[in-house]
């Protein structure tokens, strides 16, 4: 499974951040910053799905493989 983000898209929200650390940090402005390059490790795949499911602004995505 792979995720994507949408930079633009996003609007500071941080609720990935709350819900998802190991996959996601802010910047300096308060907008999310993804810390994998896209794959999502087996253990993690449900909080990507929770993340993705939770961003208000549509700004990340599951692909799958």
């Amino acid at each position: 499974m792979k995720i994507k983000y949408d930079r633009e898209a996003c609007q500071g929200h941080n609720r990935c951040y709350m819900l998802a650390p190991e996959l996601f940090d802010t910047d300096d402005e308060g907008y999310a910053i993804l810390l994998v390059d896209g794959t999502v490790a087996a253990e993690l795949m449900e909080k990507a799905r929770l993340a993705a499911d939770n961003c208000p602004e549509y700004a990340i995505e599951i692909v799958a493989d």
